[in-house]
């Protein structure tokens, strides 16, 4: 998949693109099975936020996070030289509607510097307003990091319960629904959110971020671990990440 030039502008302009097709209907059942099984084996409140950095064990989160397609966008946004700097799902279920996720920019508590990382939604199931879909401001990845605080409402599924300080004008947020097997991409700098799921239907997708080889990490990650950060296209010339193997053969 190549975005074209008007595509291209259009992130440089909001933050965000929507809507991109990786797999169609039929393409993406096994990837749902292959989710529908981690859930089986691993538990329901694990595979809520619990499922980080997986792509290293697995197979079908790793083919997600280097698939062609998905890095073609990655590379004419970042350019030829692309780490996978981790992996993360967030699923809710209809049991669970207190469940939110705050208003954030996504690298603020990641340690990079630059803090220069593009993040990729892939939807296992469908993502809609019902459910509890992604939602942006668009253009807000303009300002830059801002402060974050601890969000007073609780069911907040952040990993350490930030949320931006700056009052949120909601009548300018705009939903990203996605049916299964398409992507959004957004800027690290990217205000971004999303309401519970309010329906009958589970709401699973994954993130995979990127970044180019030459930011470095300068701290833990959120949850004070490190990344597990693999090279997926072009080279690695700075070496600021430690050494990950995946655990499968591929």
């Amino acid at each position: 998949m190549k975005l074209n030039q008007n595509q291209i502008n259009a992130f440089e302009n909001t933050g965000y693109l929507t809507g991109l097709e990786i797999h169609d209907h039929a393409e993406v059942i096994p990837f749902r099975a292959a989710f529908d099984e981690l859930e089986a084996r691993e538990g329901k409140a694990n595979c809520q936020i619990g499922l980080q950095g997986r792509h290293l064990d697995t197979p079908f989160i790793w083919q997600l996070a280097s698939h062609p397609e998905i890095l073609d966008c990655i590379e004419q946004l970042i350019g030829p030289d692309i780490m996978v700097l981790s992996t993360h799902v967030f699923c809710k279920y209809p049991s669970q509607q207190t469940e939110f996720v705050a208003w954030h920019q996504d690298v603020t508590y990641w340690g990079l510097e630059p803090p220069l990382a593009l993040t990729v939604w892939y939807a296992i199931d469908d993502s809609d307003r019902a459910n509890g879909c992604m939602r942006v401001i668009p253009d807000s990845h303009r300002h830059g990091l801002l402060a974050h605080g601890q969000s007073d409402r609780p069911g907040n599924l952040l990993s350490i319960n930030q949320e931006v300080e700056t009052i949120i004008p909601e009548e300018d947020a705009v939903d990203l629904e996605l049916p299964a097997g398409q992507i959004s991409i957004h800027h690290g700098h990217l205000i971004h959110g999303s309401n519970p799921n309010g329906s009958q239907r589970r709401r699973c997708g994954l993130t995979v971020r990127y970044c180019p080889p030459h930011v470095k990490p300068m701290e833990a990650n959120s949850l004070g671990k490190p990344w597990p950060a693999m090279i997926v296209r072009g080279e690695d010339r700075f070496h600021h990440f430690g050494k990950w193997k995946l655990e499968f053969k591929t």
